[in-house]
């Protein structure tokens, strides 16, 4: 709401002013000079009423900006009666003030929708029966039923047989887990199986998705906010304008010249220059697909040292899949997928899924099983085109068929293997893995080639798992087994050494993508979590947009730089001339809206920003 009634008065202050100029101009045209000037200051005083305040709030809060300047060159051609000065000052620190406004935006929403994975009732037994009650009501001791697909509501254990869960929205583990009778499940797990009883140890406000919650929360609340890029040539610019206005009147003894100094020195290019070029930042960034913020988002992304990598679904694709299939028997490696794939069409499990897709992906039209028995977690029994199929976990296969001692050779940490076994005899396995994606390696280098000095990857997994996925990667460290907590506390200590970037995927990511300097999210397939708590969002599963991103970003700040130099520059030599006498208020208002105008030409050019080539010349 503050954020909306900011934009609707800037807008408001820019119509009056222009309004005013125009109809003062209209007024003098036609030879009404003196209701001219009254139309002019009426369009003036709102602009200084509001720019007053302004000021007035950045002092309580220690902060010298540009907009004193505008406050005195305004008050003293009002003074003097430089009306039409005034009102040219007005309407370009209006124009200059909404821009800025325009540029930032909505820089976030709420959090209001991290909450939205899990459900707002939970289903109860009670006396015999089920009920569907609020998730306020629900108390430690109550049992649930959680429904294959359904999201567990709050932190419990398990009550049935078994349960298959998907905790990588948590953990960063990639693979669905199997629980036994009477262990903990999470509050923010999705049940992978059949439905299960869970018997609430928490209250939904103490369970652990809520702390996460919590913690996205207050990792905002201690980010800083950064000073705007202008405001850092601020003070030097001010003082230097004081000096210039006060010795051209001291030694002229001519007030009008301290007017015009004032005029020239009005600091649109600094109030123009910075947000029209990130303004055209985020624009050529998601014609690239990297979704920014706001204007402050992208400046600090422009000089990140430090880069910290989510594992699951960051650098990994995040699903299963198979990385190899060991044949037996006479079996081709396309008869043993082909099998394994239309048994699999019966059970909903992610390995299943994966399976299904990689049969579709070589071109197998898979027939209808029949005869389907589940074991939900274990595997899957039946008839495909008339033979019996059993897939599933090697000792389920094995078992089902009769097979003992070891039917599979080790594989690395972070592998599952699918046994398939096809009229009683072991026809293969199928190796799945969360694999690396492609590119990683290219994508290290680049961001290498941009200046980031640091790259380090932090996990919820387990370290053998992390270092058999990042094996041969340029990478400066690897940090596993790693709580939401901790993944905030490594990011707070990497901060010591420069700005630092965190992206992710899952709930877990969301609070240290909320306490870095520049949180990305994966957002094409990331949970709503680290999408909102992030300044950054890939809106395509590719994580290879960060190059783009990153160089648009830092050729947008240097262009912004560029701009705010020459501009800068142009002002202080029309301050001269103008202490000397060669321009007049008007001439020198007048003067800086030319310079405004090859300020906001040459910030334009971010729009034309091609990442890989060099930048283009000013229009």
């Amino acid at each position: 709401m503050n954020s909306l009634f900011h934009d609707r008065l800037n807008l408001a202050l820019l119509g009056l002013s222009l309004s005013g100029l125009i109809g003062g101009l209209v007024l003098w045209l036609t030879g009404q000079q003196d209701l001219a000037k009254i139309i002019w200051t009426a369009g003036v005083l709102p602009v200084l009423a509001a720019l007053c305040i302004e000021i007035v709030r950045s002092l309580m809060k220690g902060e010298v900006g540009l907009d004193v300047v505008a406050a005195l060159s305004m008050s003293a051609a009002l003074l003097f009666g430089e009306t039409l000065a005034a009102a040219v000052v007005a309407l370009m620190y209006s124009g200059g003030t909404f821009l800025e406004s325009f540029a930032q935006g909505r820089a976030r929403r709420e959090m209001s929708d991290l909450l939205s994975r899990v459900p707002r009732t939970a289903t109860r037994h009670c006396n015999g029966a089920l009920d569907e009650v609020p998730l306020n009501d629900i108390v430690p001791g109550d049992l649930l039923l959680i429904r294959q697909g359904d999201v567990a509501p709050v932190d419990g254990t398990v009550d049935s047989a078994g349960a298959l869960l998907d905790q990588s929205a948590l953990t960063g583990e990639s693979m669905p887990i199997r629980l036994c009778n009477g262990q903990d499940v999470m509050s923010g797990s999705t049940n992978a199986g059949e439905a299960f009883d869970l018997r609430a140890t928490r209250r939904a406000a103490d369970s652990t998705y809520a702390g996460i919650v919590r913690l996205v929360e207050a990792a905002q609340e201690s980010k800083a906010p950064m000073a705007r890029l202008a405001d850092r040539y601020s003070l030097v610019f001010l003082i230097v304008t004081v000096v210039l206005a006060t010795a051209a009147w001291w030694f002229t003894g001519d007030p009008i010249r301290a007017v015009a100094v004032l005029v020239v020195a009005t600091p649109c290019p600094l109030i123009l220059a910075v947000p029209v070029a990130l303004v055209a930042g985020l624009s050529r960034a998601a014609h690239y697909g990297v979704l920014i913020k706001g204007a402050k988002p992208l400046e600090a992304l422009a000089r990140i040292n430090t880069l910290i990598l989510d594992k699951t679904g960051t650098l990994t694709d995040g699903r299963p899949q198979i990385v190899s299939i060991d044949t037996r028997g006479g079996m081709s490696e396309d008869e043993v997928l082909y099998f394994a794939a239309a048994l699999d069409q019966a059970s909903k499990h992610p390995i299943a899924q994966a399976i299904i897709a990689a049969a579709h992906a070589r071109g197998s039209t898979l027939p209808v099983p029949r005869n389907l028995v589940e074991t939900p977690g274990d595997g899957v029994a039946g008839t495909v085109d008339g033979r019996k199929v059993v897939v599933g976990g090697t000792g389920f296969v094995a078992a089902q068929v009769g097979l003992t001692g070891p039917q599979s050779s080790t594989v690395e940490a972070g592998s599952v293997v699918v046994a398939v076994a096809v009229d009683g005899q072991l026809k293969g396995h199928l190796v799945m893995a969360d694999a690396l994606r492609a590119g990683t390696a290219d994508l290290l280098a680049g961001l290498r080639k941009l200046k980031i000095g640091r790259i380090l990857l932090a996990t919820g997994d387990r370290r053998a798992v992390a270092e058999a996925v990042t094996k041969g990667l340029d990478l400066d460290g690897v940090r596993t087994d790693l709580t939401p907590d901790q993944k905030v506390l490594l990011v707070l200590t990497e901060r010591k050494n420069g700005p630092v970037m965190m992206v992710g995927d899952g709930v877990n990511d969301a609070p240290a993508l909320a306490a870095a300097d520049i949180g990305v999210a994966m957002g094409a397939r990331g949970a709503a979590a680290s999408a909102e708590a992030a300044d950054v969002v890939l809106l395509v599963d590719h994580l290879n947009r960060l190059l783009p991103g990153i160089e648009i970003a830092q050729r947008s700040r240097r262009i912004a730089i560029e701009s705010v130099v020459a501009g800068i520059g142009l002002s202080i030599v029309g301050m001269i001339a103008a202490a000397f006498g060669y321009l007049t208020p008007v001439q020198g208002a007048l003067l800086q809206e030319v310079i405004d105008v090859a300020v906001i030409l040459n910030a334009l050019r971010a729009l034309r920003i091609v990442p890989g080539q060099k930048d283009v010349q000013a229009a």
